[in-house]
């Protein structure tokens, strides 16, 4: 493999990852506008449900087929074709099983969210599970080979099969269109994952031996508490959505709460690339058992998400307003206040799965397993509790409640398992720096575009004020130009 630069690698998928959402956010404002808030609350419950199965065969499979391409590639890459094989036939199953099951249970939940009408929505978004499932797949197979630089490719060209192909059904053929639109790109995706994977194959494992078995069990004793923490955690951050629908059986406030869910969702964006490079990464570290290592990863991985993730969760809040105006048009403006405190729980939610990637990457899976399972249990309690109290208001307060106690108990039992050095003083300045950046926006107002400018400044200020205080050091600037072997990237992560 060529040399490579391991905090290159974070920042190209990174990018890859932004433009990847960034193409999400132009479809949501697209399709928020065109079908206005009633339909567009609509398409945000057909979506978000379907996102929701889509995990649940999408990464599982493919995660644990991830972690023991990572470990093999180098030490031993002869097992390479046999796992990428057996981890192909599992993901064929179960997508047929779960797309045939999820067609004939449509009826079920649509008569569950008091909307009968959204049966044949459910029906035909059926078909962007095996489409998703089959992207997902090689999505997980070039980061298990560490070719990061081909998953940056697919993520990339799936960006632009998502703009091109579902903004123009939405505008063309409107509800329907828009689900049509979700099953083409992914495909499209897959089709190109397919002839880069021929080109990968026949260059480096071509020539060995294809006659190796792995065995099922192995990924699916991996897979099964992958599958239930990405199913729980993607229940945890749309769960208040549903409950929205079925208790208050209002569209429009569907449709305005999924607005702020789409905005606040945005530093869980920024940092998912981040957690694709950790569970490899931490699973290369753990067959070495280098803990100290290990140690070092996490904390650097957690200092970085710290000082980016502070000020993009002051600016959404800050500018909260005409953020939400230039994603979704005025129609939208209610669900400003909303975004401004589910932000905070969203935040927190992001730091949550950085943990739980790191725990998966270590082998405690089923650790990870329970903390969002019981999470996300939390969660649904206080949410039925605050929406009818509170309406969606409530909603966000219940969803920021049971995010920040959650990652709170995460972050202390990961303590347990990836010692976390603690430098107090560059924390207590992120701190400090962050408290003047909120004051400073708040001297700021911006009700127009005028908040673009005003962001990036005083985010330029913000990382220009934690270089001088020695908070970003010379070293972390110097990890983009310090080159490294793909050896080191494996084995360092950062």
């Amino acid at each position: 493999m060529s040399r490579q630069t391991a905090i290159k690698s974070i920042f190209w998928l990174t990018i890859s990852e932004i433009l990847f959402n960034l193409s999400g956010y132009v479809i949501h404002a697209v399709a928020g506008r065109t079908l206005g808030p009633a339909d567009y609350g609509r398409y945000s419950l057909v979506i978000t449900l379907t996102t929701v199965i889509v995990v649940l065969i999408g990464n599982g499979i493919p995660t644990a087929m991830s972690k023991y391409l990572s470990e093999a590639f180098e030490k031993n890459p002869s097992m390479v074709p046999a796992i990428k094989k057996q981890g192909a036939r599992m993901q064929l199953l179960l997508m047929g099983i779960v797309t045939i099951l999820f067609f004939l249970v449509s009826p079920l939940i649509a008569q569950a969210l008091n909307d009968p009408t959204l049966t044949s929505l459910f029906q035909l978004s059926s078909l962007i599970i095996p489409a998703f499932a089959a992207a997902s797949f090689y999505f997980s197979y070039f980061t298990g080979l560490h070719l990061f630089n081909h998953q940056s490719i697919l993520k990339s060209f799936r960006s632009v099969a998502r703009i091109t192909v579902i903004v123009g059904l939405v505008l063309v053929f409107g509800l329907n269109g828009a689900i049509v639109g979700y099953i083409i790109a992914p495909l499209l995706t897959f089709l190109l994952g397919l002839y880069l994977d021929k080109k990968v194959f026949a260059k480096d494992y071509a020539h060995l031996p294809q006659d190796q078995v792995f065995p099922y069990r192995k990924l699916l004793n991996y897979a099964w508490p992958i599958t239930l923490f990405m199913l729980f955690y993607e229940v945890f951050v749309s769960v208040d959505l549903y409950l929205i629908k079925a208790l208050m059986r209002d569209d429009v406030a569907t449709g305005l709460y999924n607005a702020a869910l789409t905005i606040g969702r945005i530093p869980y964006y920024f940092f998912y690339a981040l957690s694709i490079f950790l569970l490899p990464a931490l699973a290369k570290i753990k067959s070495e058992n280098d803990t100290k290592k290990m140690s070092q990863v996490m904390t650097h991985s957690l200092r970085y998400a710290g000082i980016i993730l502070l000020p993009t969760y002051i600016l959404i809040t800050a500018y909260a307003t005409p953020l939400t105006k230039l994603f979704f048009g005025s129609k939208y403006l209610d669900s400003a206040p909303v975004l401004q405190v589910l932000v905070l729980g969203l935040s927190f939610l992001t730091v949550f799965y950085l943990l739980c990637s790191a725990l998966n990457g270590i082998g405690h899976a089923r650790l990870s397993m329970w903390l969002s399972i019981i999470g996300t249990l939390f969660n649904v309690v206080l949410n039925y509790i605050f929406i009818q109290k509170a309406g969606i208001m409530g909603a966000a307060y219940a969803t920021t409640i049971s995010s920040t106690i959650t990652t709170v108990i995460a972050l202390l039992i990961s303590q347990q398992y990836i010692p976390i050095m603690l430098h107090w003083s560059s924390i207590i300045k992120t701190l400090l720096v962050s408290a003047i950046l909120w004051y400073i926006a708040s001297l700021f107002p911006a009700h127009n575009w005028t908040f673009i400018p005003y962001s990036l400044i005083l985010g330029l200020l913000y990382l220009i004020t934690l270089f001088s205080l020695n908070v970003i050091t010379k070293e972390d600037l110097s990890r983009f130009h310090k080159k490294r072997t793909s050896r080191d990237i494996a084995s360092q992560g950062t």
